[in-house]
């Protein structure tokens, strides 16, 4: 360690006077860092002020000899201590260093960066020197040949060496720009977060859409899925601060899925480079890794690897969250933004359900179809082409599932002739022997085979329910999931628009997801992928989705001022309209009679003009301000609530809808509104309401 005369301090800095003699020394309190490398950049991000203390006491113990691990970052990353790597737990992510900080230097950026550990604790112990004897001005040569110089325990400056003409045989100076030193991670400009609860009341995985980048910014589904966690924890703080003060709520954990990487890695990637153009490279090679899913979703083959792919990892994931968190006695739900919303439905619509509940969905069909199973038999028979047997089945009160317990004496009993006879029994044991091989191979072959081969199938629509969404599914042999989800939410999700074009027109409201009894629609207004799902199950009515509170308890402004002015425009239609009706039926109602004793000219008028308007009710408000409408029965796919949710768009998006039109398709994982949605259908199921309830909702 060089120990010449220090030069004075950096232009514009006072002078500093000497410490005195026989200072008071206190250690450092040292905070751990991980190095997060971005795009080539590095960055040092702080642990929260729980997990530093965690790793702190690790690393005092002693533990440091051991290749101990510790979990963080409320046990999605393991730090392991002796190599100072920290590791992801549940997804595949680059080794980040870590590091036991105490000092740190500004960089270029004007962000803090700490130094090496073992270069630390040379600072640490000549600032100890300095304290202890007043003795100021010291100079430290770091490692890497550049200078750091204590002025006092306020200015301490890092100098870059400038290396002279011939570099051979330079030697530091300390010319150049100087920057600050801090000693202690609460003297630098750094958030250190307190850290999440560690009480996990449920568990969601989250199911990505086309391509690799999830949003507008091209960061990964771990990226945001990060935020869409971030975001669930400010909104337990602000809107179950009761029940977190009453230790009922803990924290939602959030687990991205990634599905996009398996399906790319089969080798279809070079296959395609083949046969691509080499012209406009970029689009092309966009177009490749992202709209073709949609594709690769639709082919059987890769069909196949998608939902393998997203089942097994949802499995995996769930077996090891259990293991990581034995204590956990929560439920698990699911998400898919996108595509990945309509892999999860064809996932949960091919689920068995337990024996029990198989039967209680047949009752209920049967409960629901009674009044139509006459109605399905003659449909049956339209399609046989015997329609004129329709008399003798109804007067046998003969419905479907009498239908197909009928032996030929039955049908030879009921006077039907030898021809229309062998053509039932063949429609029976066709179907029949369908729906057993329907029990080893996917549901949806029996479902694309009886369209092909009959035409509508609206009969095994209204019979069973989970045929009609399963219709013109892809080939494909569905696995099952180790658990049953409690909810399923779709965000920005194409199903309806699926359904339709596979052929299914309605939904029968009997309906439920076999493994999973609720279904939230989240979309956008703007967002151009997004479909709803209710009008699929109620075609007859034309209704609005349900709007999405706002996190802060009411509507944006500018809708309020587009209600208003809605509102009134009406209001000043129907007072028009009102207004000449009422000169109209002056101008032409009958003499007034005689008025009777006691009685005024204006009261006559009235009473003339209520039996000549017997339509006008003035004690009835006007239609706009009737706001309260009955409610809507949209079935059991989400056991009898309301399924579509709209978001509430901004103000500036307003301005325009095609601009912000790609946006509305990716907004969710920092929708505050989106978020409060979940945590408040999920914390429902234990018991657990919002502090205040937010207006509109259910």
């Amino acid at each position: 360690m060089a120990a010449q005369e220090p030069p004075r301090p950096p232009p514009g800095a006072a002078e500093p006077a000497d410490a005195e003699p026989g200072g008071r020394y206190e250690a450092v309190v040292p905070h751990w860092f991980y190095c997060k490398v971005t795009d080539t950049r590095e960055r040092w991000v702080p642990f929260s002020a729980q997990d530093s203390e965690r790793l702190e006491a690790a690393h005092g113990a002693g533990k440091a000899q051991d290749d101990v691990v510790v979990p963080t970052s409320g046990g999605r990353y393991d730090v392991h201590l002796r190599a100072r790597r920290r590791v992801a737990v549940y997804w595949e992510e680059e080794v980040s260093e870590v590091r036991r900080c105490t000092w740190f230097y500004k960089d270029k950026d004007n962000k803090f960066i700490p130094y090496s550990e073992s270069f630390s604790e040379e600072l640490e112990e000549a600032y100890m020197i300095a304290v202890t004897l007043g003795e100021w001005k010291k100079k430290l040569e770091s490692p890497n040949r550049e200078v750091i110089i204590l002025h006092n325990p306020k200015l301490m400056v890092h100098y870059h060496p400038v290396a002279s003409s011939d570099d051979w045989v330079s030697t530091p100076t300390e010319q150049g720009r100087p920057r600050t030193v801090k000693r202690g991670v609460e003297n630098i400009a750094v958030e250190i977060p307190n850290g999440e609860p560690l009480q996990i009341d449920h568990l969601v995985f989250v199911v990505h859409g086309i391509g690799p980048a999830c949003d507008i910014r091209f960061r990964s589904i771990v990226q945001c899925v990060n935020d869409f966690r971030n975001v669930s924890l400010s909104m337990l703080q602000s809107h179950f601060r009761k029940a977190q003060e009453q230790q009922q709520v803990g924290r939602v954990e959030f687990l991205p899925v990634n599905w996009h990487s398996s399906l790319h890695s089969t080798g279809v990637d070079v296959d395609l480079e083949r046969i691509t153009l080499p012209s406009i490279n970029r689009l092309r090679h966009f177009i490749n890794d992202t709209i073709l899913d949609v594709f690769f979703y639709n082919s059987s083959t890769y069909c196949q690897t998608i939902v393998d792919t997203v089942a097994s990892e949802m499995n995996r994931l769930h077996q090891l969250f259990l293991q990581r968190n034995p204590q956990f006695k929560g439920g698990v739900s699911i998400a898919g933004h996108s595509l990945g919303s309509l892999i999860l439905f064809d996932l949960l619509t091919n689920q068995k359900a337990d024996p029990e509940e198989d039967e209680h969905c047949a009752q209920g069909s049967r409960t629901a179809s009674s009044t139509g199973g006459i109605e399905e038999v003659k449909e049956i028979l339209k399609q046989l082409e015997l329609s004129e047997y329709c008399d003798v089945f109804e007067k046998e009160k003969m419905d479907r599932q009498a239908l197909f317990l009928c032996t030929e004496q039955n049908l030879k009993e009921m006077g039907i002739p030898l021809g229309p006879r062998m053509k039932i029994l063949h429609y029976i044991s066709s179907r029949t022997e369908m729906k057993d091989q329907s029990s080893a191979a996917p549901r949806h072959s029996e479902r694309g085979s009886s369209q092909s081969q009959h035409g509508d199938s609206s009969e095994d629509v209204r019979n069973c329910p989970y045929r009609d969404v399963g219709l013109g599914q892809v080939s494909a042999n569905y696995p099952q999931l180790n658990y049953r989800p409690s909810i399923f939410f779709a965000f920005g999700s194409p199903i309806g628009m699926f359904l339709t074009v596979r052929g299914v027109k309605r939904i029968d409201p009997n309906y439920s997801l076999p493994t999973c009894k609720g279904f939230f629609n989240i979309f956008h207004p703007f967002d151009p992928v997004a479909y709803r799902i209710e009008p699929m199950i109620v075609p007859e009515l034309e209704f609005e989705p349900m709007l999405l509170p706002h996190h802060k308890g009411r509507k944006r402004m500018h809708l309020e001022l587009k209600e208003g002015l809605t509102r009134m425009s009406v209001d000043l239609k129907n007072n028009l309209l009102g207004s000449l009706r009422v000169a109209w039926q002056s101008f032409t109602r009958a003499p007034v009679p005689a008025l009777e004793a006691g009685s005024t000219e204006a009261e006559a008028e009235a009473e003339a003009g209520a039996e000549k308007q017997p339509d006008m009710k003035p004690e009835e408000p006007p239609a706009a301000v009737k706001e309260e409408t009955p409610p809507i029965n949209v079935g059991r796919l989400n056991g009898g609530n309301r399924i579509d949710y709209v978001l509430q768009e901004k103000p500036i998006e307003s301005f325009n809808e095609y601009l912000f039109a790609l946006q509305g398709h990716l907004c969710y994982w920092e929708s505050e509104d989106t978020v409060l949605l979940v945590l408040k259908e999920i914390y429902q199921t234990q018991g657990i309401t919002l502090d205040q309830p937010l207006p509109g909702s259910q």
